[in-house]
């Protein structure tokens, strides 16, 4: 009799396995909706910190000091504060806030820094004091850094130091505004001795709704927009991604990523605190230093962002880059010719991509160790269908007015299997709050919103990104709407023209981009390419290239254009910059620097470089592009 009970029991298990495998069940039970924790989960932590006003990160540290005051909290560039070593500093920053710079509770205060513990110590001490943090990019200077005081409306500019020469030349700009700027470095900090503790009194009336800072938007499209981030955004995003990647006091993160943004501030620093985990801090990204650091500080987990993959990817052999202990790489934006070559060399078993944006609703993960999710941001089987598939949904856009487009009755139509399509997110007056705002502009928070989507008087919020998903429940992020453009009537993916174009050996780095020719509707496919070590213009296959990309794009996709440079411009946080790019096109009268434009002829096999008397030819209809 057991014979035919452990078949069936194997059958059933067999079964059960198929199932999983093709509807993703457990995957959907274990992720929710977009992989955080249940939401009755998140909101009984915030309900509990509430309950007890101790709703602030400054209160969970304080915890771990008092239950594990020895346990390394942040390790940076070979030296490491325990968590009672971290406060005590916290403290004596706090009450040179309070007592010498009389900060009120509430009060906006921005600081301008590069990575360091200082500026870990000045966040967390404005946080002790029950003050509000406006997060600079320390990058910034001129109008954008002047910009960014002016709408955060502070009284003070607290300043690292080493960041003098991009705050100094705005100075008569920022005192104009009544701020008044304050230098730190670390011997400052030290020579401050007032370790009373900060009082409750200044922390009581922080609520959940409180605002606890502003981080700003990365600014490629424009000025910088101030995004709040409030006291119970800022629990769930910690409590929410420290259960998600199952950090525990051992678990060592490293980050070289600027704390200013929001994947170190809230992917990394803030999940550490709620767990209890040591943050292992890098200065800046640089290949020198970056495995050398993850290596000897023992990280168990890696973040990364943008094009940091590829720099690694792209650097010499490194002797500590096998010889460590990383499980977990965790971030976004890894392109697919980059993922499975940097698992490899780099002995990495997981790769958790996730899709977020500071300013954005909703999120997705990936925890991926194998060939079937690798270059996907999110799964989705019949669970998460059946529950949010009504709250989350991609429509179809017209790219070139950025528009959603409708149907004959006036609504939005939805996006088929492997239809890219704009995510947008269902807004109730319920959840119409969680959606996050910009500081001091009403009009930007509002112009992501749309209404009389699938019924009349429905409301969304557009995300601004193209995604599509596969019959797989596979979910790949396409383009950043803007940055999709459409030739001869067809939608081009930058994303995918620059990953196929970046393929070719003889190619570092590529950022595609379209520009408008005189005469054409739409615009015409650009590559800004870096090219590999080694490689000189005069050694480069241009009939090599154009055959690849012949071979691996769609005709209407196939740059027209190359722009061959020695380096491509980033923002701080590795997102690449199109802005000149476009802007100067294909005009030789508006080409800067030493950069040198080559073209696909009509006919031709190669590409060849592009010319004064092509342009004219262009404008002149001599020459029509195919």
């Amino acid at each position: 009799m057991a014979l035919p009970l452990l078949a069936g029991a194997a059958g059933t298990a067999a079964i059960a396995a198929y199932m999983d495998a093709k509807y993703h069940i457990r995957h959907d039970i274990r992720s929710g909706r977009g992989g955080f924790p249940a939401e009755n989960e998140v909101l009984g932590y915030i309900e509990s910190k509430a309950a007890s006003k101790r709703t602030l990160l400054y209160y969970i540290l304080e915890e771990h000091a008092t239950d594990q005051p020895h346990h390394p909290f942040l390790i940076f560039e070979g030296m490491t504060w325990t968590y009672r070593q971290f406060v005590e500093c916290i403290t004596r920053i706090g009450n040179w806030l309070m007592n010498d710079l009389g900060v009120q509770v509430g009060e906006m205060v921005a600081i301008d820094g590069a990575n360091s513990p200082e500026y870990l110590m000045l966040w967390f001490a404005l946080d002790a004091i029950g003050a509000a943090t406006s997060f600079i990019n320390w990058n910034l200077t001129g109008t954008g850094l002047v910009h960014c005081i002016k709408i955060c409306e502070c009284r003070y500019l607290i300043t690292d130091s080493d960041v003098r020469n991009n705050v100094e030349p705005s100075r008569p700009d920022i005192e104009a505004l009544g701020v008044t700027i304050k230098y730190y470095d670390p011997s400052f900090f030290e020579s401050l001795s007032d370790y009373k503790r900060v009082p409750d009194s200044r922390r009581e009336n922080v609520s959940i709704e409180s605002t606890r800072g502003l981080i700003y938007t990365s600014g490629t499209t424009g000025l910088p927009k101030a995004v709040i981030f409030k006291t119970g955004r800022e629990l769930a995003t910690g409590f929410s991604t420290a259960r998600y990647l199952q950090l525990k006091p051992e678990s060592r993160m490293y980050t070289c990523m600027p704390l200013y943004h929001g994947a170190a501030h809230g992917l990394c620093t803030t999940p550490c605190i709620v767990a209890g985990s040591t943050i292992v801090l890098g200065r800046k990204f640089s290949h020198k230093t970056f495995w050398p650091e993850v290596a000897q500080s023992k990280a168990t987990i890696v973040q990364y962002v943008g094009e940091l993959c590829r720099y690694l990817l792209n650097g010499p052999p490194n002797q500590y880059e096998r010889a460590h202990r990383v499980q977990v790489a965790w971030g976004n934006g890894m392109r697919p010719d980059v993922w499975e070559p940097f698992r490899e060399r780099f002995n990495i078993p997981v790769i958790n991509e996730l899709y977020a944006a500071t300013d954005g609703l909703g999120a997705t993960f990936n925890r991926n160790n194998g060939p079937f999710s690798a270059h996907a941001i999110g799964l989705r089987g019949a669970l998460w269908n059946w529950r949010y598939s009504d709250l989350e949904v991609r429509v179809k856009m017209d790219v070139d007015t950025e528009d959603i487009m409708r149907d004959e009755n006036g609504f939005a139509i939805r996006c088929g299997v492997n239809e890219p399509g704009q995510v947008i997110h269902r807004l109730t007056p319920e959840t119409i709050a969680s959606q996050p705002g910009y500081f001091n502009n009403d009009e930007a928070t509002t112009k992501r919103r749309i209404t009389d989507v699938f019924e009349k008087g429905d409301m969304w919020f557009k995300s601004g990104d193209m995604m599509r998903q596969d019959k797989d429940g596979r979910v790949f992020f396409v383009d950043r709407l803007g940055d999709t453009f459409r030739w001869k009537s067809e939608n081009v993916s930058t994303n995918e023209v620059a990953d196929m174009i970046g393929q070719y050996h003889q190619i570092a780095e590529t950022n595609a981009y379209g520009v408008q020719v005189p005469g054409y509707d739409g615009r015409a496919g650009m590559a800004c390419v870096v090219m590999a070590d080694g490689i000189v213009e005069s050694t480069f296959d241009f009939t090599g290239l154009a055959a690849h990309a012949r071979a691996v794009l769609p005709g209407y996709a196939v740059p027209l254009f190359l722009r061959m440079t020695p380096a491509l411009d980033y923002t701080g946080t590795l997102k690449m910059q199109k802005g000149k790019l476009k802007k100067e096109g294909i005009d030789p009268d508006l080409l800067s620097g030493d950069d040198k434009v080559y073209w696909l002829p009509p006919g031709s096999d190669r590409y060849v470089p592009f010319e004064y008397k092509d342009w004219e030819a262009i404008k002149d209809k001599r020459v029509r592009l195919t």
